[in-house]
């Protein structure tokens, strides 16, 4: 499948359980109050949706993209929500990665070759959330395979200098199972000089 794979779009967000929704992200709770008022937000390989219904009840239009659709039903008729079923690791760089979007939210996602594209998307003054697996997340369970696990300092070294990093963390969590992750909260100032640099 390439290196979506476990922990990946296949299985990022928990897609072909019966169970409910889980809650969202404590990572993207933390940070959603700082999306901009009514911008648009990207939930990429969103499965269960449980960051587009957090998003959508704060106001914002909501892009959900997944493989697999079939989980946002219970969301289907909300008005402020637009879907895109696509395999997101094949054929290039999708064609919604050439919008400008106020925020985008991955979690429990990684596929390398998107990087640069994900950059792209992210309209000035946009917020990005990441989290996902780590190396060291082998010894609790999937994903073990390193091609679905981020280096030390992946994350940093993926966004420094282009966005303002406003947190980052690479830890231990315990909820809502034992793994080891990295998540990153970055912002794309609005203009060059927010960075510090000569217009």
């Amino acid at each position: 499948m390439g290196q979506g794979g476990p922990g990946g779009q296949q299985g990022g967000e928990g897609r072909g359980s019966a169970t409910p929704a889980a809650p969202p992200s404590p990572w993207v709770l933390r940070f959603a109050p700082r999306m901009a008022a009514g911008c648009r937000i990207l939930d990429l390989a969103c499965g269960s949706g449980r960051h587009s219904r957090l998003f959508l009840d704060r106001g914002h239009p909501v892009l959900a993209v997944d493989r697999d659709l079939a989980r946002l039903a219970a969301l289907a008729d909300h008005p402020g929500l637009e879907t895109l079923q696509c395999d997101l690791e094949e054929g290039g760089t999708p064609g919604f990665l050439k919008r400008g979007f106020g925020g985008i939210v991955v979690t429990n996602y990684l596929f390398r070759p998107l990087f640069p594209a994900l950059l792209g998307a992210l309209a000035p003054g946009g917020l990005l959330l990441y989290e996902t697996f780590a190396r060291g997340n082998e010894r609790f369970g999937r994903p073990r395979n390193p091609d679905f696990l981020l280096a030390e300092g992946e994350l940093l070294d993926w966004l420094h200098p282009q966005l303002e990093v406003l947190a980052y963390e690479s830890l231990e969590v315990s909820e809502p199972k034992p793994a080891v992750v990295q998540r990153i909260a970055a912002l794309r100032p609005a203009t060059r000089r927010a960075m510090g640099e000569t217009l």
